[in-house]
Protein backbone atom coordinates (compact mmCIF):
# COMPACT_ATOMS: atom_id res chain seq x y z
CA UNK A 1 0.00 0.00 0.00
CA UNK A 2 2.84 2.23 0.91
CA UNK A 3 4.53 1.85 -2.88
CA UNK A 4 0.60 2.93 -4.36
CA UNK A 5 0.76 5.34 -2.27
CA UNK A 6 3.75 6.63 -2.94
CA UNK A 7 3.32 6.35 -6.74
CA UNK A 8 0.48 7.86 -6.75
CA UNK A 9 1.64 10.67 -5.26
CA UNK A 10 4.60 10.87 -7.75
CA UNK A 11 2.09 10.11 -10.52
CA UNK A 12 -0.87 12.12 -9.04
CA UNK A 13 -3.01 13.86 -11.85
CA UNK A 14 -2.71 17.58 -12.94
CA UNK A 15 -5.77 19.77 -13.77
CA UNK A 16 -4.92 21.65 -17.24
CA UNK A 17 -7.03 24.72 -18.03
CA UNK A 18 -7.45 23.00 -21.57
CA UNK A 19 -7.33 24.73 -24.79
CA UNK A 20 -10.72 26.35 -25.05
CA UNK A 21 -11.73 29.36 -23.14
CA UNK A 22 -13.99 27.94 -20.45
CA UNK A 23 -16.48 30.74 -21.50
CA UNK A 24 -17.24 29.40 -24.41
CA UNK A 25 -18.32 25.80 -22.87
CA UNK A 26 -20.96 27.76 -21.85
CA UNK A 27 -21.92 30.39 -24.16
CA UNK A 28 -24.97 28.48 -25.59
CA UNK A 29 -28.21 29.67 -24.16
CA UNK A 30 -28.75 25.89 -23.32
CA UNK A 31 -26.48 26.44 -20.52
CA UNK A 32 -28.24 29.27 -18.80
CA UNK A 33 -31.12 28.90 -19.25
CA UNK A 34 -34.44 31.30 -18.27
CA UNK A 35 -37.60 29.03 -18.05
CA UNK A 36 -38.27 25.52 -18.04
CA UNK A 37 -37.06 22.52 -19.14
CA UNK A 38 -36.50 22.05 -22.79
CA UNK A 39 -34.38 19.34 -23.98
CA UNK A 40 -36.27 16.67 -21.33
CA UNK A 41 -39.79 15.71 -20.21
CA UNK A 42 -41.04 17.99 -17.42
CA UNK A 43 -42.29 14.65 -15.73
CA UNK A 44 -38.93 12.98 -15.57
CA UNK A 45 -38.30 12.31 -11.96
CA UNK A 46 -34.13 12.27 -12.61
CA UNK A 47 -33.06 15.62 -11.45
CA UNK A 48 -29.30 16.98 -10.97
CA UNK A 49 -27.36 19.98 -9.23
CA UNK A 50 -23.96 20.09 -10.32
CA UNK A 51 -21.18 22.43 -10.08
CA UNK A 52 -19.51 20.68 -13.06
CA UNK A 53 -18.71 23.05 -15.78
CA UNK A 54 -20.83 22.07 -18.66
CA UNK A 55 -20.13 21.93 -21.89
CA UNK A 56 -23.02 23.46 -24.18
CA UNK A 57 -21.25 23.45 -27.58
CA UNK A 58 -23.35 20.93 -29.63
CA UNK A 59 -26.87 19.38 -29.12
CA UNK A 60 -25.87 16.81 -26.48
CA UNK A 61 -24.89 18.72 -23.41
CA UNK A 62 -22.12 16.94 -21.45
CA UNK A 63 -20.56 17.94 -17.65
CA UNK A 64 -16.47 17.85 -17.72
CA UNK A 65 -14.48 17.54 -14.93
CA UNK A 66 -13.70 21.76 -14.40
CA UNK A 67 -14.99 23.82 -11.66
CA UNK A 68 -18.23 26.10 -12.48
CA UNK A 69 -18.63 29.33 -10.76
CA UNK A 70 -22.51 28.75 -11.26
CA UNK A 71 -24.66 25.85 -9.90
CA UNK A 72 -26.73 24.42 -12.53
CA UNK A 73 -29.81 22.92 -12.29
CA UNK A 74 -31.54 20.16 -14.66
CA UNK A 75 -32.73 16.82 -15.52
CA UNK A 76 -31.13 13.84 -16.67
CA UNK A 77 -32.06 10.34 -18.18
CA UNK A 78 -30.21 7.01 -18.34
CA UNK A 79 -27.16 6.71 -20.42
CA UNK A 80 -27.65 5.73 -24.07
CA UNK A 81 -25.20 4.80 -26.69
CA UNK A 82 -24.59 7.16 -29.25
CA UNK A 83 -22.20 7.41 -31.99
CA UNK A 84 -19.80 10.16 -32.05
CA UNK A 85 -18.07 12.69 -34.76
CA UNK A 86 -16.25 9.96 -36.01
CA UNK A 87 -19.14 6.97 -35.59
CA UNK A 88 -17.88 5.10 -32.73
CA UNK A 89 -20.19 4.55 -30.14
CA UNK A 90 -20.64 6.54 -26.75
CA UNK A 91 -22.03 6.31 -23.37
CA UNK A 92 -23.97 9.27 -23.23
CA UNK A 93 -26.34 10.65 -20.47
CA UNK A 94 -29.33 12.95 -21.48
CA UNK A 95 -28.94 16.06 -20.26
CA UNK A 96 -30.93 19.68 -20.13
CA UNK A 97 -30.88 22.55 -18.02
CA UNK A 98 -33.60 24.69 -16.86
CA UNK A 99 -33.81 27.59 -14.38
CA UNK A 100 -33.01 27.64 -10.65
CA UNK A 101 -36.88 28.56 -10.22
CA UNK A 102 -38.42 26.42 -12.95
CA UNK A 103 -36.22 23.53 -11.21
CA UNK A 104 -37.38 24.26 -7.63
CA UNK A 105 -41.37 24.06 -9.19
CA UNK A 106 -40.73 21.23 -10.80
CA UNK A 107 -39.59 19.38 -7.73
CA UNK A 108 -41.85 20.70 -5.19
CA UNK A 109 -44.72 19.40 -7.56
CA UNK A 110 -43.13 16.17 -7.89
CA UNK A 111 -42.28 15.68 -4.09
CA UNK A 112 -45.94 16.75 -3.11
CA UNK A 113 -46.92 13.77 -5.67
CA UNK A 114 -44.41 11.39 -3.16
CA UNK A 115 -45.50 12.84 0.26
CA UNK A 116 -43.17 15.18 0.49
CA UNK A 117 -40.41 12.80 0.12
CA UNK A 118 -36.93 12.85 -2.09
CA UNK A 119 -33.84 10.56 -2.49
CA UNK A 120 -29.98 12.37 -2.73
CA UNK A 121 -27.42 10.92 -4.03
CA UNK A 122 -23.92 12.71 -3.63
CA UNK A 123 -21.23 10.13 -5.42
CA UNK A 124 -17.31 10.13 -4.35
CA UNK A 125 -14.27 10.13 -5.62
CA UNK A 126 -13.08 8.69 -9.63
CA UNK A 127 -16.35 9.39 -10.87
CA UNK A 128 -17.71 10.59 -14.04
CA UNK A 129 -21.64 12.16 -14.31
CA UNK A 130 -21.75 9.27 -16.63
CA UNK A 131 -20.88 6.87 -13.73
CA UNK A 132 -22.46 8.62 -11.14
CA UNK A 133 -25.50 8.59 -13.43
CA UNK A 134 -25.63 4.85 -13.25
CA UNK A 135 -25.23 4.43 -9.71
CA UNK A 136 -28.34 7.45 -9.08
CA UNK A 137 -30.53 4.65 -11.28
CA UNK A 138 -29.35 1.73 -9.50
CA UNK A 139 -29.59 3.61 -6.24
CA UNK A 140 -33.33 4.43 -7.08
CA UNK A 141 -34.49 1.03 -8.00
CA UNK A 142 -32.44 -0.74 -5.26
CA UNK A 143 -34.73 1.98 -2.60
CA UNK A 144 -38.25 1.36 -5.00
CA UNK A 145 -38.80 4.74 -4.63
CA UNK A 146 -40.57 6.72 -7.10
CA UNK A 147 -40.33 10.05 -5.98
CA UNK A 148 -37.91 12.78 -7.75
CA UNK A 149 -34.27 12.04 -7.15
CA UNK A 150 -31.41 14.11 -6.93
CA UNK A 151 -28.05 13.86 -8.23
CA UNK A 152 -25.75 15.53 -6.46
CA UNK A 153 -22.35 16.03 -8.72
CA UNK A 154 -19.07 17.87 -8.24
CA UNK A 155 -16.13 18.03 -10.48
CA UNK A 156 -14.75 14.59 -9.25
CA UNK A 157 -11.65 13.69 -12.10
CA UNK A 158 -13.11 10.32 -13.60
CA UNK A 159 -9.67 9.32 -12.95
CA UNK A 160 -7.51 7.22 -10.68
CA UNK A 161 -4.43 9.38 -10.21
CA UNK A 162 -7.08 12.27 -9.53
CA UNK A 163 -7.65 11.62 -5.70
CA UNK A 164 -6.07 14.63 -4.76
CA UNK A 165 -7.68 16.77 -6.98
CA UNK A 166 -10.88 15.51 -6.37
CA UNK A 167 -9.90 16.09 -2.52
CA UNK A 168 -9.64 19.68 -3.33
CA UNK A 169 -12.18 20.15 -5.97
CA UNK A 170 -14.81 18.86 -2.63
CA UNK A 171 -13.36 21.03 -0.15
CA UNK A 172 -13.81 23.89 -2.55
CA UNK A 173 -17.88 22.64 -2.91
CA UNK A 174 -18.72 22.18 0.92
CA UNK A 175 -20.06 25.60 0.55
CA UNK A 176 -22.19 24.74 -2.59
CA UNK A 177 -23.58 21.57 -1.44
CA UNK A 178 -24.39 22.89 2.40
CA UNK A 179 -26.39 25.83 1.05
CA UNK A 180 -28.02 23.53 -1.40
CA UNK A 181 -28.79 21.20 1.37
CA UNK A 182 -30.33 24.14 3.31
CA UNK A 183 -32.52 24.93 1.03
CA UNK A 184 -33.71 21.77 0.29
CA UNK A 185 -34.60 20.59 3.95
CA UNK A 186 -35.97 24.46 4.58
CA UNK A 187 -38.92 23.97 1.89
CA UNK A 188 -42.50 24.01 3.30
CA UNK A 189 -43.40 20.83 1.38
CA UNK A 190 -40.62 18.73 2.55
CA UNK A 191 -41.72 16.05 4.80
CA UNK A 192 -38.32 13.36 4.42
CA UNK A 193 -35.07 13.35 2.74
CA UNK A 194 -33.36 10.25 2.18
CA UNK A 195 -29.49 10.76 1.84
CA UNK A 196 -27.20 8.77 0.32
CA UNK A 197 -23.46 9.16 0.03
CA UNK A 198 -20.20 7.03 -1.23
CA UNK A 199 -16.85 7.01 -0.74
CA UNK A 200 -15.60 10.87 -0.11
CA UNK A 201 -19.14 12.19 -0.84
CA UNK A 202 -19.46 11.43 2.73
CA UNK A 203 -17.27 14.56 3.40
CA UNK A 204 -19.82 16.51 1.82
CA UNK A 205 -22.89 15.14 3.42
CA UNK A 206 -21.54 14.68 7.03
CA UNK A 207 -20.40 18.24 7.65
CA UNK A 208 -22.96 19.45 5.51
CA UNK A 209 -25.74 18.07 7.36
CA UNK A 210 -24.02 19.13 10.61
CA UNK A 211 -23.88 22.70 9.31
CA UNK A 212 -27.68 22.99 7.90
CA UNK A 213 -28.77 21.60 11.13
CA UNK A 214 -26.62 24.56 13.36
CA UNK A 215 -28.38 26.88 10.87
CA UNK A 216 -31.70 25.93 10.05
CA UNK A 217 -33.61 27.79 12.69
CA UNK A 218 -36.93 28.23 11.48
CA UNK A 219 -37.70 24.85 10.81
CA UNK A 220 -36.34 21.37 12.12
CA UNK A 221 -33.65 19.67 9.84
CA UNK A 222 -34.80 16.36 11.14
CA UNK A 223 -36.60 15.86 8.16
CA UNK A 224 -32.91 14.96 6.51
CA UNK A 225 -33.84 11.69 8.15
CA UNK A 226 -32.26 8.45 6.42
CA UNK A 227 -28.59 9.12 6.02
CA UNK A 228 -26.47 6.28 4.16
CA UNK A 229 -22.64 6.39 4.12
CA UNK A 230 -21.21 3.46 1.94
CA UNK A 231 -17.48 3.05 2.66
CA UNK A 232 -17.05 6.64 3.83
CA UNK A 233 -13.70 7.84 2.98
CA UNK A 234 -14.34 10.09 6.33
CA UNK A 235 -11.50 10.62 9.37
CA UNK A 236 -12.76 7.98 11.91
CA UNK A 237 -12.10 10.10 14.80
CA UNK A 238 -12.97 12.90 13.74
CA UNK A 239 -16.60 11.22 12.72
CA UNK A 240 -17.02 9.93 16.46
CA UNK A 241 -16.02 13.43 18.43
CA UNK A 242 -18.32 15.69 16.28
CA UNK A 243 -21.40 13.12 15.20
CA UNK A 244 -23.22 13.71 18.45
CA UNK A 245 -23.27 17.51 19.01
CA UNK A 246 -25.84 18.26 16.03
CA UNK A 247 -26.26 15.34 13.60
CA UNK A 248 -26.83 12.79 15.67
CA UNK A 249 -28.77 14.83 19.13
CA UNK A 250 -30.91 12.95 21.06
CA UNK A 251 -33.91 15.08 19.82
CA UNK A 252 -32.94 14.57 15.96
CA UNK A 253 -32.91 10.69 16.49
CA UNK A 254 -36.05 11.05 18.45
CA UNK A 255 -37.63 12.40 15.22
CA UNK A 256 -37.05 9.43 13.33
CA UNK A 257 -33.03 10.28 12.24
CA UNK A 258 -30.53 7.85 11.52
CA UNK A 259 -27.13 6.96 10.07
CA UNK A 260 -26.63 3.52 9.11
CA UNK A 261 -22.82 3.18 7.56
CA UNK A 262 -21.31 0.60 5.58
CA UNK A 263 -17.75 -0.70 5.81
CA UNK A 264 -15.38 -3.19 4.93
CA UNK A 265 -12.25 -4.49 5.94
CA UNK A 266 -11.60 -5.70 1.97
CA UNK A 267 -11.87 -1.94 1.21
CA UNK A 268 -8.89 -1.85 -1.10
CA UNK A 269 -9.29 2.38 -1.78
CA UNK A 270 -10.56 3.03 1.99
CA UNK A 271 -6.76 1.27 3.25
CA UNK A 272 -5.09 3.29 0.11
CA UNK A 273 -7.10 6.14 2.12
CA UNK A 274 -5.65 5.43 5.13
CA UNK A 275 -2.07 5.38 4.22
CA UNK A 276 -2.49 8.28 2.09
CA UNK A 277 -3.91 10.61 5.31
CA UNK A 278 -2.15 8.39 8.24
CA UNK A 279 -5.62 7.33 10.08
CA UNK A 280 -8.23 4.86 9.95
CA UNK A 281 -11.49 6.02 7.75
CA UNK A 282 -14.83 5.58 9.28
CA UNK A 283 -15.48 2.83 5.96
CA UNK A 284 -12.84 0.32 7.09
CA UNK A 285 -12.62 -1.41 10.21
CA UNK A 286 -8.87 -1.33 10.44
CA UNK A 287 -7.47 -1.08 13.96
CA UNK A 288 -4.93 1.52 14.40
CA UNK A 289 -4.43 0.82 18.25
CA UNK A 290 -2.45 -2.61 17.68
CA UNK A 291 -2.94 -3.09 21.46
CA UNK A 292 -6.96 -3.10 20.97
CA UNK A 293 -6.80 -5.59 18.29
CA UNK A 294 -4.19 -7.83 20.32
CA UNK A 295 -7.25 -7.71 23.17
CA UNK A 296 -10.26 -8.38 20.48
CA UNK A 297 -7.96 -11.62 19.06
CA UNK A 298 -6.97 -12.79 23.47
CA UNK A 299 -11.12 -12.38 23.46
CA UNK A 300 -12.04 -14.78 20.11
CA UNK A 301 -13.18 -11.83 18.47
CA UNK A 302 -12.14 -10.34 15.21
CA UNK A 303 -9.27 -8.08 14.85
CA UNK A 304 -12.12 -5.17 13.64
CA UNK A 305 -12.67 -2.22 15.15
CA UNK A 306 -15.48 0.17 14.30
CA UNK A 307 -16.55 3.89 15.08
CA UNK A 308 -18.00 4.14 18.52
CA UNK A 309 -21.53 4.50 19.23
CA UNK A 310 -22.81 8.28 20.21
CA UNK A 311 -22.38 8.50 24.11
CA UNK A 312 -25.70 11.06 25.17
CA UNK A 313 -26.57 12.38 28.68
CA UNK A 314 -29.92 11.80 28.27
CA UNK A 315 -30.43 8.19 25.62
CA UNK A 316 -32.83 8.79 22.85
CA UNK A 317 -35.90 6.29 22.53
CA UNK A 318 -34.82 4.96 19.62
CA UNK A 319 -31.07 3.87 17.90
CA UNK A 320 -29.73 6.24 15.67
CA UNK A 321 -26.50 4.88 14.75
CA UNK A 322 -25.86 1.46 12.77
CA UNK A 323 -23.08 -0.02 10.96
CA UNK A 324 -22.71 -2.84 8.34
CA UNK A 325 -20.17 -4.85 7.75
CA UNK A 326 -20.10 -6.10 4.63
CA UNK A 327 -16.63 -8.12 4.38
CA UNK A 328 -17.85 -11.72 4.23
CA UNK A 329 -19.96 -10.93 1.86
CA UNK A 330 -17.31 -8.29 -0.26
CA UNK A 331 -17.67 -8.83 -3.84
CA UNK A 332 -15.39 -7.18 -7.00
CA UNK A 333 -11.70 -6.20 -7.14
CA UNK A 334 -11.41 -3.21 -4.38
CA UNK A 335 -14.76 -4.26 -2.06
CA UNK A 336 -15.47 -0.30 -2.05
CA UNK A 337 -19.30 -0.34 -3.96
CA UNK A 338 -20.32 -3.62 -2.10
CA UNK A 339 -23.56 -2.07 -1.76
CA UNK A 340 -24.31 -2.18 -5.05
CA UNK A 341 -22.58 -5.50 -6.70
CA UNK A 342 -23.10 -7.72 -3.61
CA UNK A 343 -26.49 -9.63 -3.07
CA UNK A 344 -26.27 -9.55 0.53
CA UNK A 345 -25.03 -6.23 0.91
CA UNK A 346 -27.82 -5.10 -1.69
CA UNK A 347 -30.54 -6.69 0.09
CA UNK A 348 -29.32 -4.86 3.58
CA UNK A 349 -29.25 -1.53 1.55
CA UNK A 350 -32.50 -1.82 0.28
CA UNK A 351 -34.38 -2.74 3.58
CA UNK A 352 -32.23 0.05 4.51
CA UNK A 353 -33.66 2.72 2.19
CA UNK A 354 -36.98 1.23 1.92
CA UNK A 355 -38.00 0.92 6.11
CA UNK A 356 -38.48 -2.70 5.34
CA UNK A 357 -38.14 -5.50 8.16
CA UNK A 358 -34.29 -6.87 7.92
CA UNK A 359 -34.82 -10.21 6.77
CA UNK A 360 -33.47 -12.86 9.64
CA UNK A 361 -31.10 -14.61 7.38
CA UNK A 362 -28.90 -11.37 6.39
CA UNK A 363 -27.19 -9.64 10.06
CA UNK A 364 -25.16 -11.27 12.53
CA UNK A 365 -25.19 -9.30 15.74
CA UNK A 366 -21.60 -8.85 16.90
CA UNK A 367 -20.05 -8.18 20.51
CA UNK A 368 -21.08 -4.49 19.72
CA UNK A 369 -24.82 -3.79 19.79
CA UNK A 370 -24.59 -1.39 16.98
CA UNK A 371 -22.72 -3.28 14.73
CA UNK A 372 -23.94 -6.12 12.15
CA UNK A 373 -21.86 -8.46 10.10
CA UNK A 374 -23.61 -9.69 6.81
CA UNK A 375 -23.89 -13.09 6.17
CA UNK A 376 -22.79 -14.96 3.48
CA UNK A 377 -24.92 -17.93 2.17
CA UNK A 378 -23.25 -21.40 0.69
CA UNK A 379 -23.09 -20.66 -2.83
CA UNK A 380 -25.87 -23.04 -3.89
CA UNK A 381 -27.93 -20.77 -1.77
CA UNK A 382 -26.74 -17.81 -2.41
CA UNK A 383 -29.20 -14.56 -4.34
CA UNK A 384 -27.54 -14.06 -7.59
CA UNK A 385 -25.59 -10.47 -7.25
CA UNK A 386 -26.76 -9.40 -10.34
CA UNK A 387 -30.56 -10.01 -10.08
CA UNK A 388 -30.46 -8.50 -5.95
CA UNK A 389 -28.85 -5.96 -6.63
CA UNK A 390 -31.06 -4.55 -9.84
CA UNK A 391 -28.22 -4.50 -12.00
CA UNK A 392 -29.34 -3.65 -15.89
CA UNK A 393 -26.70 -4.24 -17.97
Amino acid sequence: SLVLASGLSACAATVDYGKVPHAQYVADPACNPSGAITRLNADNRLFVATTRLPDCRSDQISLLNFRSNVMRFGRFDAAQDRPDAKGKMKKVVPLGFQSEASWWADLERQARANDGRVLVYVHGFRETFATSSDSTLQIARLAGFNGPVIQYSWPSQGELLGYAVDETNMYWDERNFRRFLQKLAQQPWMKEIGLVSHSMGARLVIPGVEWVDRNTASVDSSNISNIVLVAPDVDRQDFERDIAEEVLAARRVNNGRRITVYVSAKDKALALSRTIHGYPRLGSPYCFDPFEAADLKAKGLPERCYAAKTVYDVPPERSGFTIIDTTGVSRGRTGHSDYLTSAQACRDFQAVMTGAAIPADLRKPTHLAHVFTLIDPPKDQRPGDKEACLIEK
